[in-house]
């Protein structure tokens, strides 16, 4: 099938750009020594993680129980939930993955660790986990000055093996020149949260952090031995403007049809709310919802749900409609949720295509 056969709007994955990209971080991974367990909320999709596990990861992330019941079908040998896990059902049912794969949680609480301890007790089986720390994002995590006692609480937790701890940077972005003395900020905390967590005699096989704006520099966070990036698979228009990749990184795109152009220098496409997602360039007073890549001066700034208002004024080239644009979005992970399906392309080429299979899995 070629490219113009398909109908509107749809999510194209350039395979070249992708698996140059999954390459890319898995030379890095082996030549810095870090263990690779890629977040898989940027594409949902199984055989797309069987393809980074293939390449070298030692394992994969979810957020939500449902996502990790959704990846079993990549068969991981190691399944990383990135998100507490509160409830007697959903313990329940991370139970269940924990029959068939090795789990490892991270979390923040006392109040979760006693639940999960207690699940994994009834459920008979061996569950690891990570202390959270939050080390400047402010969402979850125990403060640096707490990460120790937490620990030690932990440790004393039957039934969990406590195995290190983890943390988010998503505060830094790889933009500017303060993103360098960040980055030597955060290194001096892991290396002293390292040391005093070793000094108290607590385990310590893991230490893993990182994020896909940070990913290159990862080698430099003192002490971090596991990195978890998500969105470097297919990139997106976030990540290209923070300097994390380039434009030639950006797999992944949604396809629309131009289905108006009566009012002056405005053209409308057939892709709202419902197909991108609502969030802002990150970093920007800019209102703009993605790059359109055939006339990257248009500005894609306003969204009914099935209706992307393009501004033209700016734009190189005019269009008719029925015509077709690429559009980048600003963030893939939450396009991705808002499509059941996607295709893969190489040149004018559909040659693969997936349900996506994990979206929707908010439990």
């Amino acid at each position: 099938m070629r490219i113009s056969e398909l109908e509107t709007p749809a999510i194209l994955i350039d395979l070249d750009i992708m698996e140059h990209n999954l390459q890319r971080v898995a030379a890095y991974a082996r030549q810095h020594d870090l263990r690779l367990r890629p977040h898989t909320k940027t594409h949902k999709i199984p055989a797309l993680a069987r393809k980074q596990l293939d390449l070298g990861a030692a394992g994969i992330t979810v957020a939500k129980v449902g996502e990790a019941e959704v990846m079993l079908d990549a068969m991981p040998a190691d399944l990383y939930v990135a998100y507490p896990v509160i409830g007697r059902k959903k313990l329940e049912r991370l139970m269940e993955v924990a029959h068939k794969t090795h789990i490892t949680v991270g979390l923040d609480s006392l109040f979760t660790a006693r639940g999960l301890s207690d699940a994994v007790r009834e459920a008979r089986v061996q569950v690891s986990i990570l202390a959270e720390v939050d080390v400047g994002l402010g969402r979850v995590g125990v403060s640096p000055n707490e990460l120790v006692e937490f620990g030690k609480q932990l440790a004393r937790m039957q039934h969990l093996s406590l195995e290190g701890f983890t943390f988010y940077p998503g505060h830094i972005k790889a933009t500017g020149d303060e993103v360098q003395e960040q980055l030597r900020e955060l290194s001096d905390l892991v290396q002293r949260m390292s040391t005093e967590w070793k000094r108290a005699g607590l385990p310590l096989s893991i230490v893993s952090g990182g994020s896909t704006p940070l990913l290159f520099e990862s080698h430099r966070v003192a002490g971090v031995n596991e990195i978890r990036p998500g969105t470097y698979i297919f990139n997106d228009k976030n990540t290209w403007h923070m300097g994390a990749c380039a434009f030639e990184d950006c797999a992944a795109s949604i396809l629309a049809t131009v289905i108006s152009t009566a009012r002056p220098r405005q053209m409308i496409i057939d892709g709202g709310s419902k197909t991108f997602s609502s969030d802002r360039l990150a970093g920007s007073s800019e209102v703009s919802f993605g790059h359109v890549v055939e006339a990257p001066g248009a500005v894609f700034n306003k969204m009914n749900e099935e209706h992307g208002y393009v501004d033209m004024r700016g734009a190189e080239r005019e269009f008719s409609v029925g015509d077709r644009v690429r559009v980048i979005p600003n963030h893939i992970c939450v396009a991705m949720n808002l499509h059941e399906q996607v295709y893969g392309v190489r040149g004018d080429e559909v040659v693969q295509s997936w349900k996506v299979a994990a979206r929707g899995k908010l439990q």
